[in-house]
């Protein structure tokens, strides 16, 4: 059977209060670290902050077994709410575009590619942080078998 979780309004609800909490911390970061030269420079830690801690969350919760509720209301809140509100590729087209059609093409490009590049770097990374912290739990002496 089929999951059907957005029919859950207990469940929706956790998303739409971490997607709260996300969105309004993109709000601050992005104007704690404004343009720079040009390249958005929230958007872009924004981006790869986000993309590590969800690689990270998702190892971790993989790594304690299949999803039970709590781990399903764990990562529907911080991943999908919380790190989807706070993630912002649709701005990161945006900014792609407006460097474009502003003549910057080589930073455009750079910033598209990059944040894609990069953000498959630091998941990767925070995957392989889920797994090591995961791993150090198992083990009582802190070592993985």
């Amino acid at each position: 059977m089929t999951a059907r979780h957005h029919m859950n309004p207990a469940l929706v609800a956790i998303v739409a209060a971490g997607g709260a909490v996300g969105s309004a911390a993109r709000y601050g970061v992005s104007h704690a670290l404004p343009a720079q030269h040009g390249l958005p420079v929230g958007t872009l830690v924004e981006n790869l902050l986000g993309a590590f801690l969800l690689g990270a969350l998702l190892e971790a919760l993989l790594r304690k077994g299949p999803e039970d509720d709590r781990r399903r209301r764990l990562r529907l809140g911080l991943g999908t709410g919380v790190l989807g509100g706070f993630t912002t590729y649709s701005a990161l087209a945006l900014e792609v575009e407006r460097l474009w059609s502003g003549g910057d093409v080589p930073l455009a490009v750079g910033y598209g590619l990059g944040t894609v590049v990069l953000g498959f770097v630091t998941a990767t990374l925070g995957v392989v942080v889920g797994a090591r912290r995961a791993a150090g739990r198992a083990a009582p002496d802190g070592g993985a078998e």
